[in-house]
Parts: C-alpha cells; sequence; structure tokens
C-alpha cells in the first residue's frame, strides 16, 4: 500500500459524509460516490466502481446488507490485488460472511467495521469502530480509524464486528425500554426525575441510557430528549439493529424474551409515526399506552 494511499468512499449519507470529511480533513486524497446528489469538497465519479478503480482503501457505509453486498460485487473486480475494503455499514451477519468471501476471492483485504457514535460522532470523529477480519487487515485501517473514531476494537475473524454490534444494541434496545418504563412510572408516584436520576444513575439501576442519555428533559447531560427527541439515533436503525440481533438468534437457537420484547416495541412504536424520532422517545411511546388488564 502507498504511504499516503488513496481512498475512495461509497455512501455518503448522514454518517459516511462526515466520515469522508474528516479523512480529506486529515489530508487524504478521496473520491466519493453516492446515487445521490451531494455538496462535497472532494471529487465523486459517475460509478462505485470507477471510484475504486484507483483507490488503495475502499471505504463502505450503506444502509443494509442487500445494498452492501451488491455495491461489494460491483467494486471488487475494479480493486487491485492487495487492497483493501472497510465496510462500516451496519448488516446481518450473513451478508458480512459473504462480502468478506467475495473479496477473498478477488485477492482483496476486507474488514466488516460498524460503528457506534451516531451522526453527530462521524461529525466530532469520536466513533467507535467494531472490526472484525484479518489481524493484519486491521493493522492496516487503524490509522483511518483513529481519524473518524476515537476507539477502534479488533473483535475478531471475518464478521466478528457485526456480531459485536448486533449483540451490544441488542442490550441498548432493552436497557432504553427499560429506562423509560422506570421514569415513567417514577413520574406516576409523584417522584421528581432528577431525584430518581440521582439514585438510578450511581446505583443498581445504571446504565447508559439512565447516565448518559437520559430520555427525560433537563435531566442529565444534554440528550435528544432536550431537544424534542431530535434524533441522535432515529428510531428506525434502532428497530433495524434490534431485528438484525433478534435474525441471529433465531439462527443461533439463543432464547432472547427480553430483547424480543424490545424489537416488538420500537416496531410499534415506528408503526405509531415516530420511526424519525430519536430512539429514546420510547419514553413518550410508553407513556401514552394502557396497561393491559
Amino acid at each position: 500500500m502507498a504511504p499516503n494511499p488513496t481512498i475512495a468512499f461509497i455512501g455518503l449519507g448522514n454518517m459516511g459524509l462526515p466520515m469522508a470529511a474528516n479523512l480529506v480533513k486529515a489530508g487524504y486524497s478521496l473520491v466519493g460516490f453516492d446515487t445521490q446528489p451531494r455538496q462535497v469538497d472532494f471529487p465523486l465519479a459517475d460509478t462505485a466502481a470507477n471510484a475504486a478503480d484507483t483507490a488503495d482503501i475502499v471505504v463502505t457505509m450503506l444502509p443494509n446488507g442487500q445494498i452492501a453486498k451488491a455495491v461489494a460485487d460491483s467494486v471488487l473486480p475494479a480493486m487491485a490485488a492487495g487492497s483493501l475494503l472497510i465496510d462500516c455499514s451496519t448488516i446481518d451477519i450473513e451478508s458480512a460472511g459473504a462480502i468478506h468471501a467475495t473479496a477473498k476471492g478477488a485477492s482483496v483485504d476486507c474488514l466488516d467495521a460498524p460503528v457506534s457514535g451516531g451522526a453527530g460522532g462521524a461529525t466530532a470523529g469520536t466513533l467507535t469502530f467494531m472490526v472484525g477480519g484479518e489481524e493484519q487487515a486491521f493493522r492496516r485501517a487503524e490509522p483511518l480509524f483513529q481519524i473518524m473514531g476515537s476507539k477502534a476494537v479488533h473483535c475478531g475473524g471475518p464478521a466478528a464486528g457485526q456480531s459485536v454490534k448486533i449483540v451490544n444494541n441488542m442490550l441498548l434496545s432493552t436497557t432504553m425500554a427499560g429506562t423509560g418504563e422506570a421514569f415513567n412510572l417514577g413520574r406516576k408516584l409523584g417522584i421528581d426525575p432528577q431525584k430518581l436520576f440521582d439514585v438510578m444513575s450511581t446505583s443498581s439501576g445504571s446504565c447508559w441510557p439512565v447516565n448518559a442519555y437520559c430520555p427525560v428533559p433537563g435531566v442529565g447531560p444534554e440528550s435528544p430528549a432536550d431537544r424534542q427527541f431530535e434524533p441522535g439515533f432515529a428510531t428506525d436503525l434502532m428497530l433495524k439493529d434490534a431485528l438484525l440481533a433478534q435474525q441471529a438468534a433465531h439462527a443461533n437457537e439463543v432464547a432472547t424474551p427480553m430483547a424480543s420484547q424490545a424489537a416488538t416495541l420500537f416496531e410499534q412504536m415506528q408503526r405509531s409515526g415516530m420511526g424519525e424520532m430519536d430512539f429514546s422517545a420510547m419514553i413518550k411511546y410508553l407513556a401514552n399506552q394502557a396497561r393491559p388488564h
């Protein structure tokens, strides 16, 4: 790989565009591609394959496994042997494994590297990368991860990054639903939510949705609840990850009754018209539900 590798970045949406912009700011030569028109400060190719054909490293950030596989199938024939494909999309484990297999057949190194941190983390360059693939490929990609994020963990072999992302967000879905239930019950019992936060954040109820992302306006650190649940991580995306977790649990015959119920709740929340709101608006959705008798 060249001392200053050229990069193709495919998928310039809410996450991909700021990630690509941070690489450009760091001095990397970058060409981008997206199916939608974008206003950017770097060159754009007319196809994904044309973006990839002169790149040492191709980074993709795409909506789902079907699209990620299709893009990989289009760019890998254009990539030189020994180059590197980094897929930062959050997709199903089977699709991630298929991309790794196709890359291996093309003699291209491959990493699945989904992220945590949302659009704000992408802009600030503070994402966490969960990475699956060979160790040497991970080491090649580390300089990019250090620019686009604040932490990168090599989780294991092919598709290990996707597996960790799915498991992490499965837990997040259940803890956020539980946090919403707790604050709603506290309100009905006449408890000041700040007092409840003061106790739960420093006792056995401590968890990330309480401590760092409290869904009650004016309580805890600033969060989407303070902005009418403007999304940092939309309900639509939380549901996507929750369903990916259920798909993996079903395929591996693992009982996940709490996560299954959380996925159902987020699906109901989406159907109620709240899909574009932050997933922490679960508290608002639950507050409008009558307790079954």
